[in-house]
């Protein structure tokens, strides 16, 4: 019995330490983002939504993955896009429903990626706008006869992924 108390203690110790060391080296709260440095030096931080669409047959669901990025070099350097698993019909330019914290809604143009799986917004006023939000909705026709897709985004972690895109972008957070 009274190992068992022994090891008890141990096991409590050795967690109190990890719990400290871990805090000691944690770096800032990204929340649910994922950053990463590509190849070409391009930043880019990821975040999936928190709904899900069905893909075009309906049997499977898939969460948009919004993404902002920042390109070392050229202009513009900041930029944002959703993926997508289903093709919009689109072939150039979109409209894109933007509503950030629950407030009004607004139409923006997205261009239309290849395949027409992302849709992209170039520069950096929207992830200005973005960086004090909690929440961003977005709403697109997948096609004319097609339907919407809406893509509901929980931002926590947001400022401090842009900074780190900065950072590592060597550039300043819009």
């Amino acid at each position: 019995m009274r190992l068992a108390f022994e090891m008890r203690d141990v096991v409590a110790a050795a967690a109190l330490m990890l719990a400290a060391t871990g805090a000691a080296h944690a770096g800032p709260d990204l929340g649910n983002w994922r950053v990463d440095v590509g190849g070409d030096g391009q930043v880019t931080a990821s975040l999936y939504a928190t709904n899900k669409l069905l893909t075009g047959g309906g049997a499977l669901g898939y969460s948009p993955v919004l993404t902002l990025a920042c390109r070392p070099e050229g202009e513009p350097r900041w930029s944002e896009w959703l993926q997508l698993s289903d093709a919009v019909s689109a072939s150039q330019k979109i409209t894109m429903s933007v509503a950030v914290d629950g407030g009004s809604k607004f139409n923006e143009s997205w261009s239309v990626g290849p395949r027409g799986r992302t849709l992209v917004r170039e520069g950096s006023d929207g992830i200005k706008r973005l960086v004090s939000a909690n929440r961003l909705l977005l709403s697109w026709r997948f096609g004319l006869l097609s339907g919407r897709g809406e893509a509901d985004f929980e931002l926590a972690g947001l400022a401090e992924a842009v900074g780190q895109i900065a950072a590592n972008c060597k550039t300043d957070p819009p």
